[in-house]
């Protein structure tokens, strides 16, 4: 099992995982409202080190909202032939449509290029923000484009346990589910379901 997920794998599933399993047979949503998102943010200043700088307000609510259903929808893209999670597996944006959003979600943060070169090494360009106060999208829209055109996106699976609506990085060939509570779920569930077809009979 791998012990550690690199920061934009991290950022880019912990954006997609706001939205979950309400615990009562629906769907949460952790960005409801603008008290959500700056609760998540506040949860996340190790991903995200200018967390303080960031402007917090409606018009970042719903574009973090709009970059969100545009990462769900390319998570289903890239499990598939797998489904996608249940949560909105009925209402995807289209794949051209959800690629073009990251796209201009990404290009938010103008960056330029800073050398560095140091005595007795080649000289080296980094990109950095043109100025401070970084936008949320753009960081959000940059860590999952890194996820999925990295090699970690192999490993991204939707957990099809009952009620869950999670995507995971599946960690050894056997994992099915996100987590061992929705593996006991989903063992209960096949039981029952056998057990209902004896009973129904021939």
């Amino acid at each position: 099992m791998r012990d550690t997920i690199d920061s934009d794998t991290r950022l880019a599933l912990d954006l997609a995982l706001t939205v979950r399993h309400d615990g009562h047979g629906g769907v949460a949503d952790d960005l409801g409202d603008l008290a959500g998102l700056t609760a998540w943010v506040r949860e996340h200043t190790e991903t995200l080190p200018d967390a303080p700088d960031l402007v917090l307000d409606e018009r970042a609510l719903a574009a973090v909202r709009d970059l969100r259903a545009a990462v769900r929808a390319l998570f289903a893209h890239a499990v598939r032939p797998g489904d996608p999670s249940p949560a909105d597996a009925a209402r995807l944006l289209p794949v051209p449509e959800a690629v073009a959003r990251l796209n201009a979600a990404a290009a938010r943060t103008p960056t330029v290029p800073v050398l560095h070169w140091t005595d007795g090494a080649e000289p080296v360009v980094h990109r950095q923000p043109a100025a401070p106060g970084t936008d949320l999208t753009a960081v959000l829209a940059q860590a999952a484009i890194a996820f999925l055109s990295g090699a970690d996106r192999r490993r991204l699976r939707a957990c099809h346990a009952p009620r869950c609506v999670r995507y995971f990085l599946k960690d050894h060939p056997r994992q099915e589910w996100c987590k061992p509570s929705c593996g006991n779920r989903a063992r209960v569930a096949r039981h029952h379901e056998r057990h209902r077809r004896q009973g129904e009979g021939p």
